[in-house]
């Protein structure tokens, strides 16, 4: 199982949307790299929801529902979509500027390669940012 957190400017595609939707498509890629990345996405692979742009934070918890196929939002071949569920908005949201000041989280592919939209997250930074969330300040 591999790690995700996937990026979108709250005001195109929030948590708030997924969860209406229920089962939402993550569109749109025109990244190689954030495109090989949907393409090694897998069902019930976990995905962090990033809030980039408004907010710059991780607000919720979402799984990879389906697996990589044509992007139908274009003609051009090659691009791809992956479909992505709610699981868990998160009691707190872990900021970008946390990230950065995280001795565990300040190599993040999310900070290190900050212009894609989909990355992936190491295992121990997946379960920091979790727990992170989930601390009762």
């Amino acid at each position: 199982m591999n790690h995700w957190l996937v990026k979108s400017e709250p005001f195109k595609y929030s948590w708030d949307h997924l969860v209406t939707e229920g089962e939402g498509m993550w569109d749109g890629v025109r990244n190689y790299a954030a495109r090989n990345n949907l393409m090694a996405m897998k069902v019930g692979d976990p995905v962090l929801f990033y809030h980039s742009n408004e907010g710059k934070e991780v607000v919720g918890l979402a799984k990879v529902s389906r697996e990589h196929y044509p992007d139908p939002t274009t003609d051009e071949p090659g691009w791809v979509v992956v479909n992505l569920v709610p699981v868990e908005k998160f009691p707190n949201t872990v900021t970008l500027a946390q990230i950065k000041k995280d001795e565990l989280l300040k190599q993040m592919d999310l900070v290190r390669l900050s212009r894609l939209s989909v990355v992936p997250v190491k295992r121990e930074e997946f379960d920091h940012i979790v727990a992170l969330a989930h601390d009762k300040k």
